[in-house]
């Protein structure tokens, strides 16, 4: 029972002894730092050199010649003293006071005098063609319902381009002048007033339109001209909208 004892004390005095050692060993050794993570990305961007002042010059030196160079394609394009055009058109009109609109078809053919790049004038002449439906009335008898009608017009105004490309323009122009309308040619001698139509008459023209045009070369290009036209037939205005399509060409270098 004795030895007993005293084995158990033994244990007791070892146990306590190796707790108090390790205690002393853990207080001893500091507590492990976590790692720096601005330090790698501070060093990444201390590796990143600043672009020198030579280096600068360079690319300033480019753009510069980039710019030089879209200049010249500009200037190389747009300093032709003349541009004449002949396209096709399309437009709505409504050829009397009680009928419906007709599809009016044209051609459109114009020069334009440039003082610079972007300032011009323009002369511009059309013929516009389309068939008038007037319905049945006492003076058509069942016939003509559908006379064919016509208008010529000469207008001139300015042009001005407001966006320049190598490659494509965008200008506007306004343009006045006048016009004649031929509505009796098709009535067989009925006056054109009996059956709902304008008579024939001479009356203002004017045009409010955008001009948009793609470079196919330096001389040569497509056109394509929204507007709205607007003549004063019977003593009263149509407004209509239509549109121009065509090629145009440049010549007589500034």
């Amino acid at each position: 029972m004795r030895a007993f004892c005293r084995l158990a004390l033994l244990l007791a005095l070892a146990s306590t002894a190796i707790t108090a050692v390790l205690a002393q060993n853990s207080s001893s050794n500091p507590p492990a730092q976590a790692p720096d993570q601005s330090k790698p990305q501070a060093q990444n961007q201390a590796q990143v050199p600043a672009p020198t002042p030579q280096q600068l010059s360079v690319q300033a030196r480019i753009r510069a010649r980039r710019e030089q160079r879209r200049a010249a394609a500009i200037h190389d394009v747009y300093s032709h003293r003349y541009e004449s055009y002949a396209s096709m058109g399309y437009l709505r009109f409504k050829p009397g006071p009680t009928t419906q609109k007709l599809t009016f078809y044209a051609w459109d053919t114009g020069l334009t005098r440039y003082f610079n790049e972007r300032l011009g004038v323009t002369i511009d002449g059309r013929g516009y063609y389309g068939i008038a439906y007037v319905g049945l009335n006492p003076y058509s008898q069942g016939a003509f319902t559908r006379p064919k009608i016509s208008e010529y017009n000469a207008m001139v105004g300015p042009t001005y381009r407001f966006y320049l490309q190598p490659k494509y323009s965008v200008a506007g122009r306004v343009m006045a002048g006048y016009a004649y309308g031929n509505f009796s040619g098709d009535t067989n001698g009925i006056t054109p007033t009996l059956l709902g139509l304008y008579p024939d008459s001479s009356s203002y023209a004017a045009s409010a339109s955008v001009i948009g045009e793609v470079n196919l070369t330096p001389n040569v290009g497509f056109r394509l001209v929204p507007e709205y036209f607007f003549t004063g037939f019977g003593s009263s205005m149509q407004a209509s909208r239509g549109f121009t399509a065509g090629v145009v060409y440049r010549f007589g270098k500034q």
